[in-house]
């Protein structure tokens, strides 16, 4: 894939002018104290803008001020105000712990009592940072709230929102609840750099965040440990119950179906002459269970929460087009077909395997995003009725 070098152009700041707002006026950079939103905001003010930097602090970090590798803890705030420090421009740090509680955390443990696979930096997207985040935003007076996704935004009829130019850094997947006057409000300068390039910008700018690592973990589990975080806040999330053979035989015991996902081959605590995948978790019962890789084989889905960026009129009939099931996984073909206002089927042109309730479906025509929701049941190839 080649990539346009902006390190090299004559005039780089030219290549980061946003759209519809002119240099010398107001806006705000979403920092997370993370390399991209740094190079972001530092590319804002390189071009011109009068920059106000907003970090949100979602938690209480002080148990987690060692862990590295997540998002928005002490040491991210103070690397973003470091940042605006050193580029010239103010930087708020705003108290989101409520907020961020009970639209992220909360649904994130009950989505995961439901036997549900859950998304949280969706939900944090959808309910945090494209919402009250973007209110203050306008509050401020700023004419656009920039981010550091890798993705693009394109302004025609209508802006667009697009996979990044590098699709191996691509965050569209994560952004598809983004409504049509989220997308008009928001920019992403950096969807059309790979990575490499972002960084390099770091070291021109001279910012200390220039070789810190990505984010990797989910920014509330510390050690990536999902099931300590739902047995603190849901005592009894850990109850005990049969791993159960589709074909009846009750194979062994677990000790909490958190510890269990859709698709899941390893650790699963029982033996078995043939590889076993978990194929489908009964959260009424605690029942885990498990069978052979082609019992995970789904055809068709059902979404809810529907985001139709397209427009819902183009899906009555059953479109044509792309979907992603999960954000590592390459798009598929599909028709995707509206069955309400904020509800659709999807059928996939082949099996697919692993579909999780809880996931996100979202569509594609060529890059840009049409839409999407959430998994809400799914269908056996071999027996074409609802888990």
């Amino acid at each position: 894939m080649q990539y346009t070098n902006s390190l090299t152009k004559k005039n780089p700041q030219a290549q980061f002018v946003l759209d519809d707002v002119n240099p010398g006026e107001r806006i705000a950079v979403a920092m997370s104290g993370g390399v991209d939103s740094s190079v972001a905001a530092a590319l804002m003010v390189e071009a011109g803008y009068d920059v106000v930097g907003i970090t949100l602090q979602l938690y209480d970090h002080g148990a987690m001020i060692n862990k590295k590798g997540a998002c928005c803890a002490g040491q991210d705030i103070y690397d973003a105000r470091t940042v605006a420090d050193k580029m010239g421009f103010p930087h708020y740090v705003l108290d989101y712990e409520s907020v961020f509680k009970a639209g992220v955390i909360d649904d994130f443990v009950d989505s995961y009592l439901q036997g549900e696979t859950p998304i949280p930096c969706v939900r944090c997207n959808q309910n945090v940072k494209f919402k009250d985040l973007l209110q203050t935003a306008r509050d401020l007076d700023a004419k656009a709230l920039v981010t550091g996704h890798y993705v693009q935004r394109f302004a025609n009829k209508k802006a667009e929102l697009h996979r990044a130019l590098d699709h191996n850094r691509d965050q569209s997947y994560f952004l598809f609840t983004t409504t049509q006057d989220q997308l008009n409000y928001l920019r992403f300068p950096l969807g059309g750099l790979p990575k490499h390039e972002t960084r390099a910008h770091a070291m021109r700018f001279g910012l200390t965040v220039a070789e810190k690592p990505d984010s990797q973990d989910i920014c509330f589990v510390p050690n990536g440990s999902y099931a300590s975080v739902v047995s603190k806040l849901r005592p009894g999330a850990l109850d005990a119950g049969n791993i159960i053979h589709i074909d009846g035989t009750i194979l062994g015991r677990h000790d909490g179906i958190i510890n269990y996902t859709i698709g899941q081959r390893k650790g699963l605590g029982v033996s078995s002459p043939e590889p076993l995948y978990v194929i489908r978790l009964n959260a009424d019962k605690h029942e885990v269970w498990v069978g052979p890789r082609e019992a995970l084989a789904v055809n068709a889905i059902h979404l809810k929460e529907v985001n139709w960026l397209k427009g819902l009129e183009h899906f009555r009939e059953g479109l044509n087009c792309m979907v992603k099931i999960r954000s590592t996984h390459a798009p598929v073909e599909a028709i995707v077909t509206a069955s309400g206002p904020a509800s659709a089927t999807v059928h996939f042109a082949n099996a697919e395997y692993g579909v999780a309730s809880g996931q996100a479906c979202v569509f594609y025509e060529n890059d840009q995003v049409l839409g999407g929701g959430w998994i809400t049941s799914q269908h056996l190839q071999e027996q074409g009725k609802p888990l």
